[in-house]
């Protein structure tokens, strides 16, 4: 595992101090019932980008442009190009988002809003990648990876400091699992302030490459599949420095959630929790309906052990497929001899 210690999550704190929100935890009455233990929402979902990777983003560039670095490049299934492109304005940068095909055209046209220029390139973020660090090798840009760097992983950990100082005696912390950056951050911090704490990755069955490192024992690759969960796309790199070894070492389950749990998880959050989310933000929530927490815990237990924090990371869904969720699940609820809620 790394070096990455909680002073240096302290210290990416001071940095983006100003920059970020300081998300509320917000108690979930609905999910509570679910789960028969106290369970929050940590609402990443309010950050000025809409996503918890406006953290990482901003504690890299804040170290990149106290080195004078004058411009940026990255690679992203859309958030962190976002996040990205927003710090970036902020500290006087020029930037460059690397995105694949599969990036949802919302998610582009945020990118592109925020006066970042914005490069189409393959089908994977893989691809993506491959272009980013090229235009950094021959256009001298710094690269800012997406998620396997310890400044992106320390800034994402201000989310488990929050977490631990907001509810001191939380058990068990929910968080989407994808390159990791997000995970072994909050693992990181939250492990280093109460050792107990329990942390649970979630992510889609459609292409999950962390949860299929995890399973082989090394980084392998992964077919990058179109998914509700865009955000949890891509790999996590055969040459992975720091995110595959720090979620292997702090990671207590890895969950797995189909799509139709991720669907009912992105209509619950809206007519439930009265929160707009994207599929991504969502799997946590798939898997306390799913019963997942239980069934997926080391422990011999039919329950799950309390309260939760599930991290909710974004709210940048397409909004028409937001809609086209909703008409779907009222016209299900319909049907002669459905299931009321």
């Amino acid at each position: 595992m790394s070096a990455l210690s909680l002073a240096d999550v302290y210290r990416a704190r001071q940095r983006i101090e100003g920059r970020v929100v300081r998300t509320p935890l917000i108690a979930s009455a609905a999910l509570s019932r679910v789960a028969g233990v106290p369970v929050y929402f940590k609402l990443e979902t309010l950050q000025p980008t809409g996503s918890f990777k406006i953290r990482g983003a901003t504690n890299a560039l804040a170290q990149l442009a106290g080195q004078g670095a004058k411009g940026v490049v990255t690679a992203s299934t859309g958030n962190h190009g976002r996040a990205i492109a927003h710090a970036a304005r902020g500290f006087g940068m020029e930037a460059v988002v690397c995105l694949s095909a599969l990036v949802p055209q919302n998610k582009v046209d945020a990118v592109r809003a925020l006066g970042a220029q914005v490069r189409i390139v393959g089908k994977s973020q893989d691809d993506a990648e491959v272009e980013a660090q090229r235009l950094a090798r021959e256009a001298g840009l710094a690269y800012v990876p997406p998620f396997d760097d310890p400044a992106v992983i320390t800034g994402q950990a201000t989310i488990g400091l929050e977490i631990v100082e907001a509810l001191p005696d939380v058990a068990h912390i929910v968080v989407p699992l994808s390159g990791g950056g997000l995970f072994s951050g909050v693992a990181l911090a939250a492990k280093q302030c109460s050792a107990q704490v329990r942390l649970t990755g979630v992510t889609m069955r459609r292409g999950a490459a962390m949860h299929a490192s995890l399973a082989a024992g090394k980084p392998v690759l992964v077919d990058e599949l179109d998914t509700l969960a865009d955000s949890l796309g891509g790999g996590i790199g055969l040459g992975n420095r720091y995110t595959f070894a720090m979620t292997q070492a702090l990671i207590d389950d890895a969950l797995l959630v189909d799509e139709d749990a991720i669907t009912r998880a992105v209509v619950h959050a809206y007519q439930q929790e009265r929160l707009v989310i994207e599929g991504a933000a969502a799997v946590g929530i798939a898997a306390v309906l799913e019963g997942g927490l239980a069934s997926g815990s080391n422990e011999a237990s039919d329950s799950a052990s309390g309260p939760i924090v599930i991290v909710v990371s974004g709210a940048n869904i397409d909004m028409n497929l937001h809609r086209r969720l909703l008409l779907a699940a009222a016209a299900t609820d319909a049907e002669p001899g459905a299931d009321l809620p």
